[in-house]
């Protein structure tokens, strides 16, 4: 039996050399990293592991488990993370908010050529299609998981072909020590209930009825490459380089044409599959809304918003209308919140900029508001801020975020957007190059 499963692992991660295993000590993972310490011992000796332990504090064992995972990487010579995270249960309850905070820490700790392995197997994969099944999902949630996935990195299980009985027979051959996390045996958790009440009858009357499941979810799967594949073209048509999607190329679609179209954009952004009552709001709600309105339909910690007649998935933001920031001309600039890094630069380079240097007793600083009117390079009348971000069709959630340079108390230019008629050097003054470099 441990034959076959060190096999089966083998011919998984083919190829792959930098490993991550997703460690929670359970029997599962477990059963995963000693089989690759194995590996690495007998078969594959460029094989470089390392693992990861999320600690939820959600247990009052919690720091029992870190210790021992701790202990056995220690003696399996395994370098081990163990990553303290924080789960806001606010959005979609304590399951689905333990389970974000966990692929954020993976997405933080792995390196960029590194593959996170986890240890989910065939019963798991079995209860994954049931649960979909009981959401009344179609073909993309029936299609439970995936043998490989793309997140901001690359995701392998594969164990998913192994059952929990052969996971049991390895751990017990090879004498490995697991520990058992008390919420397992909680029926009040869906998958819980599943696991310990309905599958046990189920595998009692129908043996061999994990591997169908995964039969039909491999089917599933299947349907929606080919739905992928076929949409392709359409979905490149209507989404722009920012990443919104046209809202007019769709109003003479077919419904179910134009629901497909969205769950694949809504995928591209790696945001879960929404229900169909939620996609009918994003349609009725948002994208079909009055021209004048400016609505918005949260989804998780997303927001869907609508702005001339396009569609954008914005993240939870942060405007900066009454900010400031003094800047040292010769010295990049990091803006808070992930907005990026303002740089000055003494020869033109890409999209940069041009305006001119300081003048003697002028200050560098960086607003996200102005009052007075603007008049920009290229046009032969001012106008206020909140105009020309109408004109250069600028949504509104961004407008508090773009970095106004201002020398004294005069606006020299948007980072990215535009220049001022100010900002233009006099004959014999020298030139500086704008740079944002966005996050």
């Amino acid at each position: 039996m441990s034959l076959s499963l060190l096999d089966n692992l083998a011919q998984q991660i083919a190829g792959r050399q930098q490993l991550c295993v997703a460690f929670s000590g359970g029997l599962d993972s477990s059963v995963l990293l000693h089989a690759l310490v194995s590996l690495r011992a007998t078969q594959l000796p460029q094989l470089q592991l390392r693992a990861i332990h999320i600690h939820h504090g959600l247990s009052q064992f919690a720091d029992q488990w870190a210790a021992h995972c701790e202990e056995i990487c220690r003696s399996w010579q395994v370098e081990l993370k163990v990553s303290r995270v924080t789960v806001d249960a606010k959005h979609g309850g304590i399951e689905a908010a333990a389970r974000s905070a966990r692929y954020q820490a993976f997405s933080d700790y792995l390196l960029p050529a590194e593959t996170l392995v986890t240890a989910q197997h065939l019963d798991d994969q079995c209860e994954t299609f049931l649960l979909a099944l009981k959401r009344g999902s179609g073909p993309a949630g029936l299609s439970a998981m995936r043998q490989q996935a793309n997140h901001d990195y690359l995701l392998l299980r594969p164990l998913l072909s192994c059952s929990r009985q052969q996971l049991e027979a390895y751990a017990q051959l090879s004498a490995i020590r697991w520990i058992e996390d008390d919420s397992n045996r909680d029926v009040r958790f869906d998958r819980n209930f599943l696991r310990l009440q309905v599958l046990p009858q189920l595998y009692q009357r129908w043996p061999h009825f994990a591997q169908a499941t995964a039969r039909s979810a491999s089917l599933c799967a299947e349907q929606e490459a080919l739905l992928d594949e076929l949409l392709e073209e359409s979905l490149n048509r209507l989404i722009d380089q920012q990443g919104s999607l046209s809202v007019d190329e769709m109003l003479c679609m077919s419904a179910s044409r134009r629901d497909a179209l969205l769950r694949r954009w809504l995928g591209r952004h790696h945001l879960p599959m929404p229900a169909r009552e939620q996609l009918q709001r994003l349609w009725d709600e948002v994208a079909l809304s009055r021209d004048d309105a400016t609505p918005q339909l949260q989804l998780g910690a997303i927001t869907v918003r609508r702005f001339r007649q396009r569609l954008y998935v914005v993240g939870k933001i942060s405007g900066y209308k009454d900010v400031q920031f003094s800047w040292e001309p010769n010295q990049n600039l990091v803006l808070p919140d992930n907005l990026g890094t303002l740089r000055l630069l003494r020869q033109e380079e890409g999209n940069a900029q041009c305006v001119r240097q300081l003048r003697e007793g002028e200050q560098l600083s960086v607003h996200f508001y102005a009052i007075e009117k603007i008049q920009i390079v290229g046009r032969q009348h001012a106008r206020e801020l909140k105009k020309l971000w109408q004109e250069l069709a600028i949504p509104p959630w961004e407008r508090d975020r773009i970095p106004l340079i201002f020398y004294n108390e005069q606006l020299i230019a948007a980072a990215g957007v535009f220049v001022t008629r100010e900002a233009q050097p006099e004959p014999q003054e020298s030139e500086w190059y704008l740079v944002w470099e966005k996050n």
